[in-house]
């Protein structure tokens, strides 16, 4: 059998050297576990641009869909704010969003112990956090027709449309009971059927696809502005939440802060399997590009990580040693090993990205 392929896009700003922590860890992994993986290298975003006039090269995009997983760093940078917007970086990861049909975006909310003082809510509140926001993504408001901005008289009206069929609420659905059936068994689907006839289509479909396929997970529905506050007041209710595109995009915000930390968070966008069962995927971490701080060895490298940690799991079903990076990442921050973003009022010495791989490797080594 040939090697698991990934393609690593490194992007823009704090990008390549996030990334090339995580070319360390993937080198690890062949060298002491003996998982090669076939990793090929190429450009998005800015630096796309720079070199080609377009944030996404048509023979990028081709990679793209053949590779078992694309592992994205960052895109943009203050030097682009002024090209025209179908050329921004962003839109590279846009196009590979939309071309690869990544319809679920796994954004999970983890509260490692070491770091639950970060947070703005009560350390007995997000101790020991650990859930997952499924967000439909391809559809809703967000891509619905029609849609702009027009004139109704003497005054502009903007419109947009929230918009899904059976099958896009479906298939997100089963996305999210087949997550669930890994973790602790239970998802909550959030909408908003008490005033939008999608909510209402929403909870019809999860109900049916929970009934006919997923009956032995426990499943329970929320108002979305319920769920929200739920989420404040108590979060480690939840397991899997499920949700659309626009509700996705505020509560998976929410839930990455009750953390403390939203550049210490990954993510996974998913898509239909391909011809050997795997998932068409793409895993970034959810913070920016950084501009401010780039070049400058700065960056904490765990989100981009744990977002290759998502890989193992899901694109290649090694959940093991998915958890072996998970608890390398535990071990350092239990250890007081900070990169500057995390630096609590105690103070102390932030190390480098480099050196905060130097001990997530340590760590590994640890484990074996």
């Amino acid at each position: 059998m040939s090697n698991p392929s990934l393609l690593i896009l490194p992007g823009d700003g704090i990008g390549p050297e996030v990334m090339a922590e995580v070319r360390r860890i993937i080198d690890w992994f062949g060298a002491k576990r003996g998982i090669t993986f076939d990793v090929s290298e190429d450009l998005v975003g800015g630096c796309a641009y720079d070199k080609h006039g377009t944030p996404l090269h048509d023979d990028t995009m081709a990679k793209a869909q053949e590779v078992d997983a694309v592992l994205l760093g960052a895109v943009g940078g203050p030097q682009y704010d002024n090209l025209d917007f179908s050329v921004k970086p962003e839109r590279g990861l846009l196009r590979l969003r939309k071309e690869m049909d990544l319809y679920a975006n796994l954004r999970p909310a983890q509260c490692f112990d070491a770091l639950s003082d970060f947070s703005s809510l009560k350390k007995d509140v997000v101790a020991g956090l650990d859930i997952m926001i499924v967000r439909e993504l391809t559809s809703g408001v967000y891509f619905g027709e029609p849609r702009g901005v027009i004139r109704e008289g003497n005054e502009r009206v903007g419109i947009n449309t929230q918009r899904y069929t059976e099958s896009e609420i479906a298939r997100v659905a089963r996305s999210a009971f087949e997550l669930a059936r890994k973790r602790s068994n239970k998802v909550c689907s959030m909408e908003k059927a008490n005033v939008m006839e999608s909510g209402v289509l929403w909870r019809e479909v999860v109900t049916e696809v929970h009934q006919a396929e997923y009956a032995d997970v426990e499943l329970s529905h929320m108002y979305a502005d319920a769920g929200a506050m739920q989420l404040t007041r108590w979060p480690k209710q939840f397991d899997v939440i499920v949700t659309d595109n626009l509700f996705g995009d505020l509560l998976s915000d929410l839930a990455a802060m009750l953390t403390g930390s939203l550049g210490m968070l990954p993510s996974a966008s998913l898509g239909a399997p391909m011809a050997n069962g795997r998932p068409k995927a793409l895993y970034e971490p959810v913070h920016g590009s950084a501009p401010d701080i780039a070049g400058q060895g700065k960056a904490n490298p765990i989100a981009c990580i744990l977002s290759f940690a998502m890989a193992l799991r899901y694109s290649f079903d090694m959940g093991d040693e998915a958890a072996r990076v998970e608890k390398a990442v535990e071990q350092v921050l239990a250890d007081g090993v900070r990169t500057a973003d995390l630096m609590g009022p105690e103070g102390g010495t932030p190390v480098s990205t480099a050196a905060m791989g130097d001990a997530i490797l340590a760590a590994l080594d640890a484990s074996l």
